[in-house]
């Protein structure tokens, strides 16, 4: 992607794994949905020769991004150092480990996978920001604000003007409104983030190819047009279930991918926005 900084996107889901290289080693960053995918990364870093994994950085607490820090982790052989955001052990217990445990229990494949898995906090929480040494070269890690969860880590490698940004940005698909989104904060976050990119700047997504400062600032835009119209519709008392069809074709993204966004933006704006079955042929206010 840039000098020392490599992309490998791994299916399913498409997800990036990146490393970055420095004088005493590397920096790995998101370990994937299981031990099995963690071992493939482990496996694909022989290309790296005998260099050490310095660390790992989980971009957000999701489990295709962090299911795989075990094989990393200080139970591992490794023994790596885990830098992830302050907010990633909560969410980790209130979203990713009830997830596990369904998915567990109902048999959704790959079970085997899922049941190996042993769900690893990261060992370093970053709060709004840090500074690694990789040995020749800095990545900072920064916390720009909330979005696509409230623990997005961004990795910034300054002396190759590269951001890997986890799902702040998707390319491959439309943004995933998924488990602790923040709908209404999110295009903030990433005006922030652009605030801070040179003309140049190659930005790495978590799903997808790189990207530049022009697709940040296009999908800024949709983000934009869906926060604008969750308070739209909130502010006229249309129910949360029926927002999206009320909102038809302004919607930026197919609404059967919004119903997170929705939901999750009524909450923000302190409604549950629900119609309930009254019946009524008005709309109520939640």
């Amino acid at each position: 992607m840039a000098d020392r900084v490599y992309q490998r996107r791994y299916n399913p889901l498409d997800v990036s794994v990146c490393v970055v290289r420095g004088d005493r080693g590397l920096l790995v960053v998101d370990t994937r949905s299981s031990h099995r995918e963690a071992d493939e990364i482990r496996a694909d870093l022989a290309a790296f020769g005998n260099s050490a994994v310095l660390g790992v950085v989980n971009t957000h607490a999701h489990f295709d991004h962090c299911f795989g820090n075990y094989r990393f982790g200080p139970d591992s052989d490794l023994g790596a150092p885990i830098y992830g955001h302050e907010r990633v052990p909560a969410h980790l217990v209130e979203y990713e480990e009830p997830m596990l445990a369904d998915w567990i229990s109902r048999g959704v494949e790959p079970v085997a996978d899922w049941r190996e898995v042993i769900i690893t906090p990261p060992t370093h929480l970053i709060g709004e920001g840090t500074m690694l040494d990789l040995g020749g070269r800095a990545a900072e890690l920064v916390h720009l604000g909330r979005g696509h969860t409230d623990n997005d880590l961004l990795v910034h490698l300054p002396d190759a003007a590269t951001w890997l940004v986890g799902d702040l940005l998707e390319e491959s698909g439309p943004p995933m409104y998924g488990s602790g989104c923040f709908p209404l904060d999110w295009p903030e976050t990433i005006g922030t983030l652009r605030e801070r990119l040179v003309e140049n700047a190659v930005l790495v997504p978590g799903h997808g190819a790189a990207v530049g400062p022009a697709f940040a600032a296009s999908q800024q835009a949709e983000l934009q047009d869906v926060a604008n119209l969750i308070r739209e519709m909130q502010a006229s008392g249309v129910p949360a279930d029926l927002a999206l069809a009320e909102g038809g074709d302004r919607w930026p993204y197919p609404p059967d991918q919004l119903a997170s966004a929705v939901s999750q933006g009524y909450l923000q704006l302190g409604s549950s926005g629900s119609s309930g079955s009254s019946g009524s042929s008005g709309y109520e206010t939640g």
